[in-house]
C-alpha cells in the first residue's frame, strides 16, 4: 500500500486511512468478520483488479478493536522470488534481529501469546514462504489471527479459502440499476472525476452495460469511471471492446501493477509457468464455459499432454484465472472473466497458434452436435434421461456454437462446416426459440455460392431457415426458403429434408387461410417422412394436423390428431415432441369450454419442459394458463403467468408472439378497468403484426379487438379511443413491451394542431354494419336484410363482407355465434 499510514495509537497497528468511499460488499465484510472469528488464516483469493487488498483492509479496520495487539499489514507486492518473509514481518512489528539467533525464532518469541491480527497482502509473489511461515504462526502462536490476500491459496494446514467475487451487476430489465455494486462504484468514482456527473434515465442502461462488460472488476470499473472527465459514459462504451488501451491511465501513486488493467493482468500472467501459459491462451478459444473435456480434446498438443490438462487446469483456477463455476449436467463448467480471455485470446493471436486451435474448438462443437443429433434420433430410442443432460449441457455451450459459427465464416472461409454445425442442432435451436442469431447466420451462409454446398447441406439449412422464419412470424420468408428446399431435395432425391420442408409449407398454407393446400402438403410431409422411418418429425407432423383441424372447427378430428402425436411422443419418451401434442389438446379442450382439462394439460406440459429450454413451448404455456385464469378472474395469476411468457418471448425474436402476449395483456387491462392501458395495447398489438412482412390477421382478430374497444368506448367515448387507439399504434414493438411490463407510463398524448385526424381502428364496425350483424344473428338472408332496412341485396352483401373481414370471420355462423355471446356479455 502506498497511502498515508494512520498513526499506531488511532489505529491499534499501520493499517493505511482509506483514499476515498468504500462502496458495497457489505455481506462480504460481514461475513469475512464472522470467518475470522474461528478460522486461524482466512486467504483472499482473486484474480488481480478483483478488490482483495481493499476488502482485506476494510475487514481488518472493522475489527481493529477486538485484537488489543494491533491489527498489522505485511506488504509483499514488490517482494521478488529468493526474498524472506521474515525481515518485512519483523520491520512492521518493529522486532529487531539477535546476534546468532535466526530471526524467524525472535520473531515467533515475539508474536509469543499476544491477540493480534496480521494482514499478508499478495501473497503470491512469495507463496512457499508465506504458507511455511504462516505454518509456524499456527503452530507456536494460539491467539495470532492471519488474513491473507493471493492469486492463489496457500495450502497450509487450517487455511479457509475465500474467493473474492465480482461486485455485484444489475439483475435486469425492470430492476433498479443503482441497487448493483458495480453501479453504485462506477458513479461514485465518476462523480468524483467529473464534477456534475449523475446516473440519469438516459445514461443508465449504458452505466449498466458497461458495467456487465467488465466484470464488475473493481479495478476496471474505477478506470472507466475516471474517463467520465473526457467522455462520456455512452462513448466508453462504445470503445471498451479495446479495453487495454482504453483503461490505461489509473492513479499515478499506485503500484505500477494496479495503474492500468493491462499492468494488472500481465502481473498475473507473468507469475504462471510454461505449461498454464500455454493453456490459458488455448482456453481464450472458448466463449462463455467448457468442461474438463472439452478442453483436453482441444487444448492439448504441442507442448502440453492431454493427461496433464487436469492438473494445470486445477492451477489456473487456484491462481483465480479460471473459475470453477457450479455443476453442469454432473460435469464442472469453467469460464475466465471476460477481461482475462481477451488478454488470453492477444497471447493466443501472438503464439501463432490461434488458426489451428479455432479450428480444433469448432470441429469438437461440431463433434458434440452430431453427438446431441444422433442421441435423439438414433434407433433404439433413447430415454429422456439419456437426452436431457446433453441438452442441459447445451445451453451452456450456446456461446460457443456462435463462437465456432462465426470463425467459420469470417475466418475460415468454410460456410459448410458452419451450416452443418447449425443443421445438425436443428430440434435444440426450434424447440429452444433460439430463432436470433440463427436467421441471420442462415442468411449469411445460405448466399455463399451454391456450388460451394453440398446439395444435403444446403437443403437441410434452406428448411431450418424455413422453420426459423415462421417461428417468427415470417411468413414470406418461411415460403420462399421451404419452396427452394422442396425443390433441390426432389431434384437430388433428399427425403429427409424434403418432409420438413413440406411442413413448413403447410404451416404457412393454414396461416394464410388455404385448407386445401394445407391437407396436400401435410399428406405428402407425412408420406415423406415415412420414407426415412423418422417417428420425431412425425409427431410433429401430426400436431400440425391437429391444428389444421382446429382451425377449421373440427374439434373431434383434432384431438384424434394431437392423441396420436402424444401416442408417438411417449413412445419415444419424448420431452420436446409430448408438450405439443399436450398444448394442442389443451386448445381443443378451450374450444369447448373445459377449463379445468385445458389448465390439466397445459401444467402438466410446463411439468415436462422445466428442465430444458423449450422457449415455443413454455411461452405457449404460460400464456395459455394466463388466459384461463383471466377467464376464471383470477386477475393477480393471469398477470403473472402472462408476464413471465412475454418475457420469454422477447428474447426469441418472435414478434407474432410478442403482438399477441401484448393482445392477451390489452384484454387484461379491460378486466383490471384500465381502459386506457387496454386500448393502447391493442393498437401497439395491432401494429406490431401490421409491420410483419407477409402479416396475415388470424380468424376472429377483428372480433376480439371489438370485444376490447367496445367497453371502451362505452366508457371513455370514441375520440378518446380513437386517440389511445393511435397512441398504441404510434409505439415501437421495445415501447409497447415495456409499456405492457409497466416499466414505462406513456405521456398522455393529445391531439396536436396540424396533425392527421386521429382515425378509428380498422375493426371498427359503423352504425350499420353492426345494425347488420344484428340481423346476421337472427337467421336472416341478405334478401331479407336488403328488404328489412330498404337498401339493394348488393348493398346488404357488401356490408356483409366488410362485416366478415373486420371480425377476421369466414361464416356467417361465427359472425352469428360472436353477436349473441355479445349481447350475453
Amino acid at each position: 500500500m502506498t497511502q498515508e499510514t494512520a498513526h499506531a495509537s488511532l489505529t491499534g497497528g499501520n493499517l493505511p486511512l482509506e483514499p476515498n468511499g468504500f462502496v458495497g460488499r457489505e455481506a462480504d465484510v460481514e461475513e469475512l468478520a464472522d470467518l475470522l472469528g474461528v478460522a486461524r488464516v482466512v486467504t483472499l483469493c482473486g484474480a488481480g483488479g478483483i478488490g482483495k487488498s481493499r476488502l482485506a483492509i476494510r475487514v481488518a479496520t472493522q475489527l481493529a478493536e477486538e485484537f488489543p495487539g494491533g491489527v498489522w499489514l505485511v506488504e509483499l507486492a514488490d517482494a521478488v522470488p529468493g526474498d524472506l518473509i521474515e525481515p518485512r514481518v519483523a520491520a512492521v512489528l518493529g522486532v529487531k534481529a539477535e546476534p546468532s539467533r535466526a530471526l524467524a525464532d525472535t520473531l515467533i518469541d515475539a508474536l509469543g501469546e499476544r491477540r493480534l491480527l496480521l494482514v499478508m497482502d499478495n501473497c503470491e509473489s512469495l507463496i512457499e514462504e508465506s504458507a511455511r511461515f504462516c505454518r509456524a504462526v499456527l503452530t507456536v502462536c494460539p491467539d495470532v489471527r492471519v488474513l491473507t490476500t493471493s492469486r492463489e491459496p496457500l495450502r497450509v494446514a487450517g487455511e479457509t479459502v475465500w474467493r473474492v467475487p465480482p461486485l455485484s451487476l444489475p439483475r435486469g430489465e425492470g430492476h433498479d440499476a443503482g441497487a448493483s455494486e458495480a453501479v453504485r462504484l462506477f458513479v461514485d468514482r465518476a462523480t468524483a472525476a467529473s464534477r456534475g456527473f449523475a446516473m440519469t434515465e438516459q445514461n443508465a442502461a449504458d452505466i449498466a452495460g458497461l458495467c456487465e462488460a467488465l466484470d464488475g472488476m473493481p479495478l476496471a470499473i474505477e478506470l472507466a469511471a475516471a474517463l467520465c472527465r473526457v467522455l462520456t459514459v455512452e462513448q466508453i462504451n462504445a470503445r471498451i471492446r479495446d479495453r487495454f488501451r482504453l483503461l490505461s491511465a489509473g492513479d499515478r501513486t499506485a503500484p505500477a501493477r494496479q495503474r492500468t488493467l493491462r499492468a494488472t493482468v500481465d502481473w498475473s500472467y507473468q507469475l504462471l509457468n510454461e505449461p498454464e501459459r500455454i493453456l490459458l491462451r488455448r482456453l481464450a478459444v472458448f466463449t462463455g464455459g467448457w468442461t474438463l473435456d472439452m478442453a483436453e480434446q482441444v487444448c492439448a498438443g504441442n507442448a502440453l499432454w492431454a493427461e496433464d490438462v487436469l492438473r494445470v487446469l486445477c492451477d489456473l483456477v487456484d491462481k483465480s484465472l479460471v473459475l470453477a463455476d457450479a455443476e453442469v449436467a454432473g460435469e464442472t463448467r469453467y469460464r475466465m472473466l471476460e477481461t482475462i480471455r481477451e488478454y488470453a485470446a492477444e497471447q493466443l493471436e501472438a503464439s501463432g497458434e490461434e488458426p489451428e486451435f479455432r479450428r480444433l474448438h469448432r470441429d469438437h462443437m461440431i463433434e458434440l452436435a452430431a453427438r446431441i443429433h444422433q442421441t435423439i434420433v438414433r434407433r433404439p430410442r433413447p430415454t429422456w434421461a439419456e437426452i436431457c443432460p446433453m441438452l442441459v449441457m447445451l445451453d451452456e455451450l450456446q456461446a460457443n456454437v456462435w463462437a465456432a459459427v462465426r470463425w467459420s465464416v469470417e475466418a475460415a472461409s468454410d460456410p459448410e462446416s458452419a451450416l452443418r454445425l447449425l443443421v445438425l442442432l436443428r430440434w435444440p435451436i426450434i424447440a429452444g426459440g433460439r430463432f436470433t442469431p440463427t436467421d441471420k447466420w442462415l442468411d449469411r451462409l445460405l448466399d455463399a455460392a451454391p456450388e460451394e454446398l453440398a446439395p444435403y447441406v444446403r437443403g437441410d439449412a434452406l428448411a431450418l431457415r424455413g422453420q426459423v422464419a415462421f417461428g417468427q412470424g415470417d411468413p414470406d420468408t418461411a415460403q420462399i426458403a421451404c419452396t427452394a428446399a422442396v425443390e433441390l431435395c426432389r431434384e437430388t432425391g433428399l427425403p429427409g429434408p424434403l418432409s420438413g420442408a413440406l411442413a413448413i409449407l403447410a404451416w404457412v398454407a393454414i396461416y394464410q387461410r388455404r385448407p386445401e393446400r394445407a391437407r396436400s402438403l401435410l399428406d405428402e410431409a407425412l408420406e415423406a417422412v415415412h420414407t426415412v422411418d423418422d417417428p420425431w418429425h412425425e409427431t410433429v407432423i401430426r400436431s400440425m394436423e391437429g391444428t389444421f383441424a382446429l382451425s377449421e372447427g373440427r374439434a373431434k378430428e383434432s384431438q384424434r390428431s394431437f392423441e396420436a402425436a402424444l401416442a408417438i411422443a411417449h413412445e419415444l419418451d419424448n420431452h420436446w415432441a409430448a408438450p405439443v401434442a399436450l398444448i394442442g389438446l389443451a386448445q381443443v379442450a378451450w374450444l369447448r369450454g373445459d377449463l379445468a382439462e385445458a389448465r390439466a394439460h397445459y401444467e402438466r406440459a410446463l411439468d415436462m419442459l422445466q428442465d430444458i429450454t423449450a422457449h415455443w413451448q413454455s411461452i405457449t404455456c404460460l400464456s395459455g394458463l394466463g388466459r384461463i385464469a383471466l377467464a376464471q378472474g383470477d386477475l393477480v395469476t393471469a398477470r403473472a403467468r402472462l408476464i413471465e411468457s412475454l418475457r420469454l418471448c422477447i428474447g426469441t425474436g418472435q414478434r407474432l408472439g410478442v403482438a399477441r402476449r401484448i393482445e392477451t395483456l390489452a384484454q387484461l387491462a379491460l378486466a383490471e378497468e384500465d381502459d386506457r392501458r387496454a386500448v393502447r395495447l391493442a393498437g401497439a398489438s395491432a401494429a406490431i403484426r401490421s409491420a410483419m412482412s407477409g402479416a396475415v390477421l388470424p380468424p376472429g382478430f377483428g372480433a376480439r379487438m371489438e370485444e376490447l374497444l367496445q367497453p371502451a368506448r362505452v366508457r371513455l367515448g370514441d375520440a378518446l379511443v380513437a386517440q389511445l387507439w393511435a397512441h398504441g399504434q404510434e409505439m415501437s414493438q421495445d415501447q409497447a413491451v415495456r409499456y405492457a411490463l409497466q416499466l414505462d407510463e406513456p405521456c398522455e398524448t393529445p391531439v396536436l394542431l396540424g396533425r392527421p385526424p386521429v382515425v378509428a381502428p380498422l375493426t371498427t364496425l359503423t352504425c350499420r354494419e353492426a345494425e347488420i350483424a344484428e340481423l346476421i344473428a337472427r337467421g336472416m338472408s341478405n334478401r331479407a336484410i336488403a328488404d328489412e332496412l330498404v337498401i339493394s341485396p348488393a348493398t346488404a352483401a357488401r356490408h356483409v363482407a366488410n362485416i366478415l373481414a373486420k371480425l377476421g370471420f369466414s361464416s356467417r355462423t361465427q359472425v352469428a355465434t360472436w353477436v349473441v355471446e355479445q349481447n350475453r356479455s
